[in-house]
């Protein structure tokens, strides 16, 4: 390799860095546009094999396929929401209990631990409890909840158009689009799908147990099972507030209320994902970290549960140049081969790989 061939290298990648810390400036400043854009995006890619069975298959015409999805996912959202609020409101008519619940699980430490040894002043710490508005915190927690589905209108409008707008992104010429849509479609239909069964399981376990908010919880699942490894260990710990102040729960119920939620995480999470995602996205767990920790600081908890496959789609882009072969390499996890295999040209050999 010439010393000018290096220079043109090393310019190059300089130019690269200095690209990558604009754009994510850019990503950071204009997220209020970009997030619903990006979301509708992700939201088509699941929907579209819905559109294009009810397209190709039952020979809908494309409209009424797109306006059929619509109306089953609106009733699906109405139904969630309704549920959703009634269950917080219903929470909310028994803040008293829970105040009380709260007071007494206080005493109940106070009396175990000598607190007054390092000075803390126990009933003060008793009266603040005790004047919790427990009630406007739930309904600031309702209407923070009817906040984000309101915002989802600008998400629904960009995906109308982005399905009336033609079929699959693949027809277009580039043959990395045809890749980029084979292997996120079928990731986000596969996660769609596990996310969706562990949701439901969750809520049915802890509505089965008396627990308040259970649908809730169970909804809250469904998000956070979509952020790789972390999301599980939340969606088990949310419900522990609760579960701790419920007035009507025993510890028995309560240890179950964690365990067999964990354990759903835990199976569905270590057993059946791996084997329905198989190697889709061809991420190394690694990079999927940095990718959580890069996307949440830009765009927060949305940019959490998009960060794996917007990371497949900057290795899918890299591995097909030359210069930044050597990164998709890396996020691959084959640091010790020399390069990558040859990328799918069409889209049925994006499917099967």
């Amino acid at each position: 390799m010439t010393e000018r061939t290096t220079d043109q290298r090393l310019q190059t990648t300089c130019l690269l860095v200095l690209t990558t810390f604009a754009v994510a400036l850019a990503l950071y400043w204009l997220s209020a546009v970009m997030i619903p854009f990006v979301l509708a995006v992700f939201l088509t890619f699941a929907i579209n094999p819905a559109v294009g069975f009810l397209t190709e298959k039952a020979k809908i015409p494309r409209a009424l396929s797109i306006a059929g999805v619509f109306l089953i996912g609106f009733g699906l959202f109405t139904v969630c929401g309704g549920l959703i609020t009634s269950s917080v409101g219903q929470l909310s008519q028994n803040a008293g209990a829970y105040q009380e619940k709260i007071t007494r699980l206080i005493a109940d430490a106070f009396a175990l631990f000598p607190f007054e040894r390092f000075g803390i002043d126990q009933e003060g710490i008793r009266n603040q409890l005790s004047s919790l508005p427990v009630g406007s915190m739930l309904v600031s927690l309702t209407n923070s909840i009817i906040q984000v589905l309101s915002n989802t209108v600008l998400v629904l409008i960009f995906v109308v158009f982005l399905l009336i707008g033609g079929g699959r992104v693949g027809q277009m010429a580039d043959p990395v689009w045809s890749e980029i849509e084979a292997r996120i479609e079928r990731y986000l239909v596969a996660q769609v799908t596990i996310s969706a069964v562990t949701g439901l399981l969750v809520g049915l376990i802890l509505y089965v147990l008396g627990v308040d908010l259970a649908l809730v919880f169970g909804f809250l699942a469904f998000l956070l099972n979509f952020i790789p490894s972390i999301g599980s260990v939340i969606a088990t710990l949310l419900p522990l507030p609760i579960i701790l102040m419920s007035p009507d729960i025993s510890w028995t119920v309560a240890v179950l209320a964690i365990a067999l939620p964990g354990s759903v995480q835990l199976v569905i999470g270590n057993i059946i994902t791996p084997k329905v995602m198989g190697d889709s996205l061809d991420l190394h767990p690694i990079v999927i970290l940095m990718a959580l920790i890069f996307w949440g600081v830009l765009w927060g908890i949305v940019g959490m549960l998009l960060a794996t496959p917007m990371t497949a789609v900057l290795r899918i882009l890299f591995e097909r140049h030359e210069l930044t072969r050597p990164v998709a390499r890396v996020m691959a996890g084959r640091l010790g081969s020399t390069d990558l295999p040859p990328a799918p040209e069409t889209v049925e050999e994006a499917e099967s790989g």
